[in-house]
């Protein structure tokens, strides 16, 4: 039986879709499907595990001889945003969607954020983030006013030049906001976004922090952390569960630092999960409608996938997925209602597994808790028996 799971998120790889997406005006959305179509990318050591028996792509084709398990999951929550994701596959429900805010937050929320800060704000509209700091950058420079800005994702995000207010400073303002933004106003995250430069030249760090809500019941991470079980999060993971159910933490700022971090952590940890968010396929990418970055950085993936799975024993499993869509081949820069991949593999399961069309990404989780013995979760199905030999 496996004693470790490394549990992989590519933040925003959608395959598809899903069946309500026409509700998040989604229709058409095949994040996967169209990167790969535009571009050729071949993926071979996805495709290896099965990726192109999930779902047909032009440029990786099917394999009849698939080493893995392979299959794609729906999301049961009323959302499509980072939060609502990751928190499903840990076994835990939206049932109501974080409030979002298409045209900025009520003055109610402003004033009282200035009045803690100390500072007026600039911006309080919708925006990219890459936008919104080249139309006010300068302006914040001059004034020392921070930038606070919104998307069609349920987050407050506070912009700041690092030499303006220092990130340190930009944390505790956000913190602030956090402890402010709460009741009908607790929507999913605040973003501290920090940036450097100059007028017309200014860039985004990797000095980025989400400040989550606290999952309000119990995830797979809580069970396994309370039985005694290491939880190794890296990347934002931490940020998105604000800390809840973790026990060791690398808070890695781009995909290849995170893949490194893994890596690392497989030679650390024996015994638990190590639970790893890849983000630059949605921050750098999907956001940006950069279909070309989008498929290097899944080439980049796919060529360091060997290392991972070099490192991975017979008592391992291997779990990749994502945690919603973000197609940078639609007209929208947001996240997309898209079905998710899922991809799982160890040197002693079944080859060529074929997983299905699963309910809930939380079958993730329901499958974990019954590798660990740390009872069952309240949502999803495991999928370990299928596994087996």
């Amino acid at each position: 039986m496996f004693k470790r799971v490394i549990l992989i998120v590519l933040d925003s790889v959608g395959v598809g879709e899903l069946p309500d997406a026409y509700k998040f005006g989604d229709e058409g959305s095949n994040t996967l499907g169209h990167v790969t179509e535009k571009t050729g990318i071949g993926l071979p050591n996805m495709g290896k595990l099965g990726l192109g028996n999930i779902i047909p792509l032009k440029s990786v084709p099917k394999n009849p001889n698939a080493i893995g398990g392979y299959g794609k999951m729906a999301e049961k929550s009323a959302g499509k945003d980072t939060t609502t994701g990751h928190w499903e596959i840990a076994g835990l429900f939206i049932e109501k969607p974080f409030p979002i805010y298409p045209h900025g937050f009520p003055e109610e929320i402003i004033k009282e954020f200035e009045k803690r800060i100390g500072r007026k704000v600039l911006g309080n509209k919708p925006a990219s983030g890459t936008e919104i700091i080249k139309e006010l950058g300068e302006e914040h420079v001059k004034t020392g006013y921070p930038i606070v800005y919104t998307s069609a994702d349920s987050v407050f995000q506070v912009a700041a030049h690092e030499d303006i207010i220092p990130v340190e400073e930009l944390y505790r303002i956000c913190e602030i906001a956090r402890e402010i933004l709460k009741g009908d106003h607790a929507l999913g995250r605040v973003i501290a976004r920090p940036f450097t430069g100059t007028p017309g030249n200014f860039v985004r760090t990797g000095n980025r922090r989400d400040f989550s809500l606290k999952p309000f019941e119990p995830t797979i991470l809580d069970m396994l952390k309370e039985a005694g079980y290491e939880v190794f999060a890296i990347g934002k993971i931490e940020d998105i569960f604000a800390g809840q159910g973790i026990t060791e933490k690398n808070h890695t700022t781009n995909n290849d630092e995170g893949i490194t971090a893994t890596i690392k952590a497989m030679d650390e940890i024996k015994n638990g999960l190590i639970f790893t968010n890849l983000v630059d396929f949605d921050m750098l990418y999907g956001h940006r409608n950069d279909v070309e970055g989008y498929a290097k950085a899944l080439t980049h993936f796919d060529n360091r996938l060997p290392e991972i799975m070099g490192k991975l024993t017979k008592e391992d499993l291997l779990i990749i997925t994502a945690d919603h869509g973000c197609d940078p081949t639609t007209p929208s820069t947001d996240h997309s209602r898209e079905y998710v991949p899922l991809l799982v593999y160890s040197p002693s399961m079944k080859h060529g597994v074929n997983l299905g069309v699963r309910s809930t990404y939380s079958d993730v989780a329901a499958t974990i808790a019954e590798i660990f013995k740390v009872g069952t979760t309240k949502h999803g199905t495991s999928f370990l028996k299928e596994l087996l030999l």
